[in-house]
């Protein structure tokens, strides 16, 4: 991932256009998976745990702050999409979190949401972000990227399906819930 890391890890500097955070953060999950498959003990634990916590902040993000300027620009069947595969990947994300790490049954959930959140990625990057770039100008998508970086800061780090692909909820319950989550993390970080 290029440029400066926020404090979870997700975000490039905030001048940088919405469409190139995103694609950053893409990528920066794709390694995360790698890194998931390839690791054992304790480092699989922790580089899930990292790729659960981008997951979380990036999904939040783009719910917020990117899909009211998609559906704008791609239309309302292509935002709805959009939310609705988030709001599945919460759910398997939740159930993956269950799971011990070392356990067959998380690599095969995990090959399975890999697959889904790469599809869901290639529709955004194929449909959704092409429309951004046309839609609004420079200027539009580099303070879309500033306001996408905010919400990430203080979005919740684990899956919650309840608010998922629903908006108004996240704007409503994400800020409890990403204090109660980042407590959590925090706990779980120096109990270790």
């Amino acid at each position: 991932m290029t440029g400066t890391t926020t404090g979870t890890g997700t975000g490039t500097a905030p001048q940088e256009d919405v469409v190139d955070v995103l694609l950053a953060q893409h990528q920066r999950i794709r390694d995360l998976f790698a890194d998931v498959r390839a690791a054992q003990g304790e480092h699989k634990q922790q580089a899930f745990d990292e790729l659960r916590a981008l997951l979380a902040v990036h999904e939040t993000g783009e719910e917020l702050v990117v899909r009211p300027a998609a559906e704008r620009a791609a239309g309302k069947g292509e935002a709805k999409a959009r939310n609705e595969e988030e709001a599945e990947a919460n759910r398997a994300l939740l159930e993956l979190e269950k799971l011990d790490v070392t356990s067959p049954e998380f690599d095969a959930e995990l090959t399975a949401f890999q697959q889904a959140v790469e599809a869901h990625a290639q529709h955004e990057e194929t449909e959704e972000f092409p429309a951004l770039r046309a839609s609004c100008d420079a200027d539009q998508r580099r303070a879309m990227g500033r306001r996408l970086l905010a919400a990430e800061r203080i979005a919740p780090t684990h899956p919650h399906p309840g608010t998922a692909g629903k908006p108004a909820l996240q704007w409503t319950v994400g800020p409890f819930a990403s204090l109660l989550d980042r407590a959590k993390d925090a706990f779980a970080h120096h109990r270790d």
